[in-house]
């Protein structure tokens, strides 16, 4: 059993910042008794909002992303906040970055972005029925442009490579599978 092969030697971090720890684990390999260390990324859990209005709109934001410095289109999403549930962290963040109300959401799923390097998971939430209701309340750091497109556009959308964020491609994936 894969599970049984690893061994638990010990962990130590290495280095702290705001939202993210790294951390390296030292294991025993059991099969053949070789030693190794492992760096994790520990990270918050966080949610990803497939947002559509009563017009069959989805809610997408373009924002600047520091990893590839451009400027990315994606789905609103953020860190669940401590104690809170995916839902409400889904409408809060739904609220900061865009401004948008929902009239009811769900969770689709709970997924893995990289269980190979990093600890979190994200949730995929659907919110339904999202209309404007207040200013977008943004971080310092943030500027955050609201984009609207037609949900029966994504496919095509995927196919001319304007979504390339591969979270937001698995939660309209997830999306797809689960329906609404």
């Amino acid at each position: 059993m894969p599970e049984k092969s690893w061994t638990l030697l010990g962990s130590r971090d290495i280095a702290s910042w705001h939202v993210i720890r790294l951390r390296e684990d030292r294991y025993r390999f059991e099969p053949s008794g070789r030693e190794g260390e492992f760096v994790v990324c520990d990270t918050p859990d966080w949610v990803l909002v497939i947002a559509i209005t009563p017009e069959e709109q989805v809610v997408f934001v373009r924002q600047y992303r520091h990893g590839v410095r451009e400027v990315v289109l994606e789905i609103p999403g953020g860190i669940i906040d401590a104690g809170e549930t995916p839902e409400a962290a889904a409408v809060r963040e739904l609220l900061e970055e865009t401004g948008y109300t929902a009239e009811r959401v769900r969770v689709l799923g709970r997924l893995m972005p990289n269980p190979a390097m990093n600890s979190a998971h994200f949730h995929a939430v659907l919110a339904e029925g999202c209309r404007p209701t207040v200013a977008q309340s943004l971080d310092p750091f943030e500027r955050i442009d609201v984009v609207l497109h037609p949900l029966s556009e994504v496919p095509a959308m995927l196919r001319r490579g304007e979504l390339v964020h591969a979270q937001v491609i698995a939660a309209f994936a997830l999306l797809q599978a689960v329906g609404r």
